[in-house]
């Protein structure tokens, strides 16, 4: 057991009540070893999610499962800060709740922040031993595309901009989240860029990105052109 830190794990909802019990069950099973609490912010779910949470709850206890429910989708970036506020940990985890984001990877983020000393620890896809599994060959082009872009434009330091697997020092994410103006899709790409121009140590975990195995994607068009409006928004002003 690591005694000294905590750990406090972020999990944005919206209709994932097939994807909350398995997504917890692994994170227990990953971190057995470290003191960590999940929270959960579910921006009103109409699928019954909050009623797993509770029954988990039961299972885990209160003060390892925080249920942070809004009344309704309010965006991701609000998400996180509202569980940012709940947080008790010395670092904060953010991932995303449909098992895209195996948990089996959480021991090595915690690794490599304890060996390096790094303020943030980002899952990336695009180096050795990273990836993508479940995507069509579209979807991949999109999401290389994406990150070339970026990576042309804003030049942060890290391989993989539009992640959304990450640990933080939690003054750390106060204080890159508290600069921070976008609200959807963007919002990660912000995040680390704006960490990278404060000069924030960032260090980077390969990660194997599963495609959602229950329930739909919720990325589309309208994320597309929301996503290039942020690129040239953060080229202007970063």
């Amino acid at each position: 057991m690591n005694k000294k830190n905590k750990y406090s794990i972020i999990i944005p909802t919206y209709n994932e009540r097939l994807n909350i019990a398995l997504i917890t069950y692994l994170i227990f099973k990953h971190l057995s070893e470290f003191c960590f609490e999940i929270i959960i912010v579910d921006d009103g779910s109409p699928d019954g999610t909050q009623d797993i949470v509770k029954q988990l709850q039961q299972l885990y206890g209160e003060d390892r499962i925080l249920l942070r429910a809004r009344p309704r989708k309010l965006g991701l970036g609000t998400a996180y800060c509202y569980g940012l506020s709940h947080a008790s940990g010395d670092f904060v985890i953010i991932m995303d709740a449909d098992l895209s984001h195996h948990p089996k990877y959480l021991p090595s983020f915690i690794k490599k922040q304890m060996e390096t000393g790094a303020s943030i620890v980002t899952g990336t896809r695009y180096v050795k031993k990273g990836g993508v599994h479940g995507w069509n060959l579209m979807r991949k082009l999109t999401s290389r595309g994406a990150n070339v872009l970026a990576q042309t434009f804003l030049r942060p330091g890290v391989s993989d901009l539009t992640g959304s697997f990450r640990l933080y020092k939690k003054s750390v994410l106060e204080d890159v989240i508290s600069s921070v103006v976008s609200k959807g899709y963007v919002f990660q790409m912000e995040m680390i860029v704006r960490a990278a121009r404060k000069g924030y140590h960032i260090e980077e975990v390969p990660i194997t990105f599963v495609d959602r195995v229950f329930g739909s994607s919720k990325l589309g068009g309208s994320e597309i052109v929301e996503y290039l409006k942020g690129l040239i928004y953060l080229f202007f002003t970063t």
